[in-house]
């Protein structure tokens, strides 16, 4: 098989007829996003690869992750949108949270939490959603999200909520970033579903885990 010459100089082997005259031909930002829609999934890698360095390109990397099917295609397109980041990524990223596509789902919430700046505004909002698996997936992001208000957020929803696999969740990611501050929130919690064991435990077990971080 022969060797295709990369972008970066180097050479690999395996890629399609036809994929070297398409690149030499399709560098710019319009040629890029067209390609986007390439049947070949090599030339749409390439592509959202390339596009990583074209901050106006966000819609058109988002549009193509709502359609694409491969998956090193679509893990591309989310490497392009993470390292471009900011708030209009956030903004099109957030709404997959309702996607029924799990792959997709959790790869939006990856993105979503490397960029903590630009998902705050939004955090508040999603924790109180009409839908608990959203608010669900919500605190998922608080789990890896490196902001200094995401246990308080997680305190606020912990006092208000009340459907159980939501609340189950919060306890879990309070255990592993909450402090002293929290506390009252999971202590209130324990006392609260104190007919619900598992719940109960779980809320016990956080409040353990902090006091003795805390000594």
């Amino acid at each position: 098989m022969g060797l295709v010459r990369r972008q970066d100089g180097r050479q690999e082997t395996g890629a399609p007829a036809g994929t070297v005259e398409r690149r030499r031909r399709g560098r710019g930002l319009e040629d890029l996003v067209e390609q986007l829609r390439d049947p070949d999934p090599q030339a749409r890698r390439w592509a959202a690869r390339d596009l990583a360095a074209h901050p106006e390109a966000v819609d058109a990397l988002a549009d193509a992750l709502e359609a694409e099917r491969d998956p090193a295609v679509r893990a591309a397109l989310l490497d392009a949108l993470a390292a471009i980041g900011g708030e209009r990524v956030a903004e099109r990223l957030v709404p997959l949270l309702r996607s029924e596509d799990a792959a997709l789902r959790n790869g939006a919430i990856e993105v979503l939490q490397g960029l903590p700046e630009a998902v705050a505004p939004h955090m508040a909002r999603l924790l109180a959603d009409a839908d608990p698996d959203v608010r669900i997936f919500a605190a998922d992001i608080c789990r890896a999200l490196p902001h200094p208000e995401t246990p308080s957020w997680l305190a606020a929803l912990l006092a208000r909520e009340t459907h159980p696999n939501v609340v189950g969740t919060a306890i879990d990611v309070l255990a592993e970033i909450g402090g002293p501050a929290e506390l009252p929130a999971l202590r209130a919690a324990a006392e609260r579903f104190a007919a619900e064991p598992f719940l109960a435990f779980s809320a016990r077990v956080a409040i353990r885990r902090i006091e003795e971080s805390a000594r």
